[in-house]
């Protein structure tokens, strides 16, 4: 038996649309409104 290393087509796949998924994820909680309020916030008392 040969050593499985390395990811098959079907696990890169999945792998894939997981990561598109948790960044589809990602974008709408960084762009709703009190996220975005609480980061201008944080950058202005940062800057200030």
């Amino acid at each position: 038996m040969r050593g499985e290393s390395g990811m098959s087509t079907a696990e890169y796949a999945v792998g894939t649309l997981a990561a598109v998924a948790f960044a589809g994820v990602l974008l709408k909680v960084l762009t709703s409104g009190p996220v975005q309020s609480a980061l201008s916030d944080l950058i202005e008392r940062a800057l200030a």
